[in-house]
């Protein structure tokens, strides 16, 4: 697990990057990865607690994709 910043979010779509020096070029995020109660949405500039893999092949352009994306508690 890493600390990670939201780069974008896309709530209407239900998926976002963020980035972290694990991941460069960024993570791929999917709002069911959101570990949280209630609607799963994040906002760019926040940080999180990523878990990632490397599937092999790109998400949406990105070689990282969240496998679970933790808020921080402000």
């Amino acid at each position: 697990m890493v600390t990670a910043t939201v780069r974008e979010w896309h709530e209407e779509e239900g998926w976002g990057v963020l980035d972290s020096p694990e991941t460069p070029g960024g993570c791929w995020g999917h709002f069911s990865a959101v570990r949280t109660d209630g609607f799963a949405t994040l906002s760019p500039g926040q940080k999180v607690e990523l878990t990632w893999e490397a599937p092999g092949f790109a998400q949406d352009g990105y070689d990282y994709r969240a496998v679970s994306i933790t808020p921080r508690q402000p």
